[in-house]
């Protein structure tokens, strides 16, 4: 479990090689603005070992956040991240590991018959109601997450998962109306806050990858507002003093900068961003796609280039994510361990500060 003593200490062993503001706040703790995304690359052995060699490496070199899916690679993702955690020398509770479910995953390769899997490994053995699977690929239902996160924490072989994110929950909008979706969500957040009292997890979340960057006339848009009154709801169900719901995660770079652009969510202070609504909620925000799956790793804008610190596109692109006010950390696919060096190296600079944040939308 993720502490504010292991990671005040990894902190203290790492941070004056790092720029201003490296280090931020998770509740008590401190976790690197920069983190380890495991989601592209095929299902192979040769990945497993390129992936199992980057993580370790990012670890031991100023990187304590991990984020995976057991979908990601056939659940091959989670399970090398497990390892990598257990084998990096590093504490174990100075490590932010998170997971997410709702998407259906395959088990170490693509099924021959997709279709065929799914019907006899979740539909047939009573895991999914038939009912409550969208596309033949997605269930948040109480039930399913509850097998998913058990089935995480055996990938991982960790005793517990940091944070556990339901993961794109706009993709049941596909079939289902707005509210059955919050109730829904609330369901299962009942499911995920008993979960962090029995300690199996010790935060959860949203992941997505819509729904908080477009506003409330699109058929994703899920209100953030919402969600946060519903996990609150669930923890008065369950008896909780207060809702373990900590962060969400979105994707953000140069070229989807909607979480900061787009004043989409209600708040009490009217209509605003979702990092605005973020930061009021006290919540968490980590980013994904901050280098948009390698598109940007040749091209930046020159207005916005001219502005960012860094050797490299790649680092300019990743200073660009963590800059963004509210973010904590921005995730970035390494799956190579000759990238690692150069995307913990745009932690030496100094992110934007705000004025010339905002001054890239001018």
């Amino acid at each position: 479990m993720v502490t504010s003593t292991a990671t005040w200490a990894y902190r203290d062993a790492f941070h004056e090689s790092f720029g201003r503001t490296y280090f931020r706040r998770f509740g008590d703790s401190l976790v690197s603005s920069i983190g380890v995304g495991t989601y592209l690359g095929d299902p192979t052995d040769e990945v497993d070992e390129r992936y199992h060699e980057s993580i370790v490496k990012a670890l031991e070199s100023g990187i304590n956040v991990v984020d995976t899916a057991i979908n990601y690679r056939c659940q091959r993702s989670e399970r090398v991240v497990g390892g990598a955690v257990r084998e990096a020398d590093v504490e174990r509770d100075a490590v932010l590991v998170s997971t997410k479910g709702g998407f259906v995953p395959f088990d170490g390769e693509r099924p021959a018959n997709p279709g065929q899997y799914v019907q006899s490994e979740y539909v047939d053995s009573g895991i999914v109601d038939p009912d409550d699977l969208v596309s033949g690929c997605h269930c948040i239902v109480p039930g399913y997450i509850a097998d998913q996160l058990d089935r995480s924490l055996d990938n991982l072989g960790l005793d517990h998962i940091d944070l556990y994110y339901v993961h794109n929950p706009e993709t049941q909008l596909v079939q289902k109306s707005h509210e059955e979706v919050y109730d829904q969500l609330e369901a299962t957040f009942e499911l995920l806050e008993r979960r962090a009292d029995e300690g199996d997890i010790q935060h959860y979340g949203v992941a997505s990858w819509e729904c908080f960057r477009v506003g409330p006339g699109h058929d994703s848009y899920l209100s953030l507002s919402e969600v946060v009154g519903r996990a609150r709801s669930a923890a008065k169900t369950v008896g909780n003093a207060a809702t373990h719901f900590r962060a969400i995660q979105l994707p953000f770079n140069v070229h989807m900068a909607d979480a900061f652009t787009v004043e989409g969510q209600s708040s009490a202070d009217g209509t605003v961003s979702t990092l605005a609504l973020a930061h009021q909620a006290d919540l968490d925000v980590f980013t994904s796609a901050s280098i948009l799956q390698g598109d940007l790793t040749s091209e930046l804008p020159d207005e916005v280039a001219a502005k960012l610190a860094g050797d490299s596109v790649v680092q300019q692109a990743i200073n660009f994510a963590r800059s963004a006010p509210g973010v904590t950390s921005s995730l970035v696919g390494m799956s190579r361990p000759e990238h690692v060096e150069e995307n913990v190296a745009a932690g030496t600079f100094d992110p934007m500060g705000a004025d010339a944040f905002d001054s890239t939308f001018e």
